[in-house]
């Protein structure tokens, strides 16, 4: 998992702001990018930051 301190994005579903802490998932993609799933405490909803 990343160190990272900023923000991982914005929850597609409620619009909430995405912790790192809330990271659960963080993978190589076939196109060689990093995707993650988190989960947003704001609507428990296990999502793709954006």
């Amino acid at each position: 998992m990343s160190d990272q301190t900023e923000p991982l994005g914005m929850c597609p579903m409620c619009g909430a702001e995405i912790e790192p802490f809330q990271l659960l998932v963080e993978y190589e993609k076939d196109d060689g990018t990093t995707g993650r799933f988190a989960e947003c405490e704001s609507c428990g909803e296990v999502v793709r930051p954006e």
